[in-house]
């Protein structure tokens, strides 16, 4: 960083903004938790209880019921609490579904990537075409073939590349479309009809506790259970069958694993304070809130950009900025990786933003989680220390 040239332009670092967010919390996973959430809300969790008995796992088909209330999910759906969050959910699908036909893979961030390496390396499937784009944009999905199935994530939750509809996914389709939703989930719109699995975790939008996954499955995908036996052993948390038929128990709360009652009674909370929101809607109006406010300061701040480079693609949860500052663009690429992790780093020892760093696998630049649980007005108090931390680096480098 020390050998970075001065640009035309150079501004010394500006004073502390006056402002500071009420909550620092901008990190993509665990996420924030909802406004107002103390530990109280924890209070009537069911601890020191058998999971199986009636009342714990009556608790766990309320996190099912509600969030398929919430969530809008057809009533043919089934939606299950699963091992090991969202990765587990989605290792449930790949593992126990994908052979039976073709599969194509949409990658275009670190996840989906992971999912590609699954099929090709883990499953090692000898009929499987991964379709990539680079971080910021998003794969040519008009190659999707109907007949196959299809893998992809709907946010890109390193990338901050959101899927701006299903139209690539054809009404008429004979493969399966699995879909790992885990930072969209509800924050955006999922077109049902369009999808057979989907995948997320409490930790993400309603800002839940970690560990536990949802696997939501269509009929269709039922059915593929019911018609397929992949030939590769199972581990016993994968394993959603019995006989050849659907192991309907995992729908309505008897889980594979011990799921921490604790955590249920905080996605239980987190539920109703999405109700009291006004649902759906009133969850995604927040988030897509705090896209807009972002969207507003990029306008107007030359020295950070969207990673998506497409408007209609920006996420709206997963909302990752590139550096754009003259003096940042001229240096290699590790001076603007340490760069990078600096302006990150002096956001969280002025307690103003915690987790803010782009992703490990991303290009250098910061994530700032935009789900509903974070109000539109920390992200206003945070965006003038954006240029602040900016400048600072700047002078440091300078003056170096």
């Amino acid at each position: 960083m020390a050998n970075a040239t001065p640009t035309p332009g150079f501004r010394p670092a500006s004073p502390r903004p006056a402002a500071r967010p009420a909550n620092p919390s901008f990190s993509s996973g665990p996420c924030a938790k909802r406004p107002g959430w103390t530990l109280a809300a924890l209070e009537g969790a069911l601890l020191g209880r058998s999971h199986r008995a009636k009342d714990p796992k009556a608790r766990l088909a309320e996190v099912i019921d509600r969030s398929k209330a919430v969530l809008g999910m057809p009533a043919d759906w089934r939606l299950g609490i699963v091992p090991a969050s969202d990765t587990g959910a989605v290792e449930m699908a790949l593992w126990s579904m994908l052979g039976a036909r073709g599969v194509d893979v949409l990658v275009w961030e670190s996840f989906s990537k992971e999912w590609a390496t699954d099929v090709a390396k883990q499953l090692k499937l000898k009929d499987a075409r991964i379709i990539e784009a680079p971080y910021g944009k998003l794969p040519d999905v008009s190659v999707v073939d109907p007949a196959r199935d299809v893998v992809f994530v709907w946010n890109g939750t390193t990338s901050g590349v959101r899927l701006p509809d299903a139209d690539f996914i054809s009404d008429a389709r004979e493969g399966l479309a699995i879909c790992d939703a885990t930072s969209a989930a509800f924050a955006m719109d999922l077109p049902w009809n369009k999808l057979d699995v989907v995948t997320w975790s409490w930790q993400k939008v309603l800002g839940g506790e970690a560990a536990h996954g949802m696997l939501a499955l269509s009929p269709r995908a039922v059915a593929r259970l019911e018609s397929f036996a992949p030939d590769r052993p199972l581990p016993k948390i994968f394993r959603m069958t019995k006989g050849g038929k659907l192991n309907e128990g995992i729908f309505k709360g008897e889980t594979i694993n011990t799921p921490s009652m604790l955590c249920v009674e905080d996605a239980i909370d987190g539920l109703k304070w999405a109700e009291s929101i006004g649902g759906l809607k009133g969850l995604i109006a927040r988030s897509e809130a705090n896209l807009a406010a972002i969207a507003r300061w990029v306008a107007t701040e030359p020295g950070f950009d969207f990673l998506a480079e497409d408007a209609a693609t920006r996420s709206c949860t997963s909302i990752c900025l590139k550096i754009t500052a003259p003096w940042f663009t001229v240096m290699g690429a590790e001076a603007q990786a340490a760069a990078a992790k600096k302006i990150a780093s002096l956001l969280e020892k002025e307690g103003v933003a915690l987790d803010a760093g782009a992703y490990r696998d991303a290009p250098p630049g910061l994530r700032i989680w935009g789900g509903a649980t974070v109000e539109t007005s920390d992200i206003e108090a945070l965006l003038p220390w954006l240029d602040w931390a900016l400048a600072t680096v700047e002078s440091e480098i300078v003056v170096a």
